[in-house]
């Protein structure tokens, strides 16, 4: 009997414990989820809201700046994740062998930039890449263009620009996650590979990235989902321009929200949006990826 009533009682505890994080997230993730998709099936300004149905989804396929907001943040979609996903798996591979003095070093390094400040990183590539900055001098010392590129005010420099600011900051941040996935390969697999005569090259692509597999999908998904939601960047170091052609989707729905007469309806529609593009994205690198992992 008594053994039941303290089993129960840690049973309660137990339940107690879960209670309290279930409700904070229930009340600070979930109710505001639903709290958005109710509003997006409404329409009006500020707080005039009146329901539309699915007016505002209907808006998105014929509203030009959503749809070059999603051109934009699908391009950069496209170049940065593959690229960081691979830089991030080459610099994991290179700091984890064994042989190789001051790693934790080089780790930090690497890693640094995923803890520094946007503001202050902003401002440095914006004086890096400024007509008057290093790259730019750098290229003209170097007789590689004639005079200075206006890279912020090109729209293809631009986005080249995002591109590598958003891999400069997180290729580290991924990387850890691909170290620890290494660090507990057994490296009898590899002295294994070595004397059937396998060189690195077959080793990497015959036993790394197959092992590696989970972690790089995760990265993908994860990456892809930050950049889905990409703001910081663009709007540190561009505005969103020149010419909208680094405008985000999160930019476009700060800016229906805070900078345009308030379209709180129709944001919540745009941010669906999102939500449906990360599903999609999402399930199609799961499938790629397989079910085994």
């Amino acid at each position: 009997m008594r053994n039941r009533l303290l089993l129960k009682k840690g049973a309660l505890t137990g339940w107690c414990f879960i209670a309290i994080p279930t409700l904070l997230i229930f009340f600070f993730s979930f109710y505001p989820m639903v709290q958005a998709f109710m509003m997006s099936l409404q329409s009006g300004t500020g707080i005039g809201l009146s329901f539309s149905g699915l007016a505002n989804y209907r808006r998105l396929f014929s509203d030009q700046t959503f749809l070059a907001a999603t051109k934009n943040t699908l391009i950069f979609l496209c170049f940065q994740v593959p690229i960081m996903v691979i830089l991030a798996m080459f610099f994991s591979v290179l700091l984890n062998n064994r042989a190789l003095k001051l790693k934790g070093v080089f780790r930090t390094i690497i890693f640094l930039p995923a803890v520094t400040s946007l503001v202050a990183y902003s401002m440095v590539f914006k004086s890096l890449f400024a007509n008057n900055g290093v790259i730019n001098g750098i290229l003209l010392r170097l007789s590689l263009v004639s005079e200075p590129i206006a890279f912020f005010s090109s729209p293809f420099w631009a986005k080249v620009i995002i591109v590598l600011a958003i891999t400069w900051r997180w290729t580290g941040y991924n990387m850890i996650f691909f170290l620890s996935a290494l660090q507990n390969v057994d490296p009898s697999i590899y002295e294994a590979a070595r004397i059937d005569g396998a060189s690195p090259i077959k080793q990497f692509f015959n036993i790394t990235i197959p092992m590696l597999k989970p972690v790089i999908l995760f990265s993908a998904v994860t990456s892809t989902i930050g950049t889905l939601q990409l703001f910081d960047e663009p709007m540190n170091l561009t505005q969103g321009g020149p010419g909208n052609a680094t405008f985000t989707i999160s930019q476009y729905i700060y800016n229906l929200s805070f900078r345009y007469t308030p379209d709180f309806g129709y944001a919540s529609a745009v941010s669906y949006a999102i939500v449906v593009m990360v599903i999609f994205f999402s399930f199609i690198q799961f499938k790629v990826g397989g079910d085994d992992t």
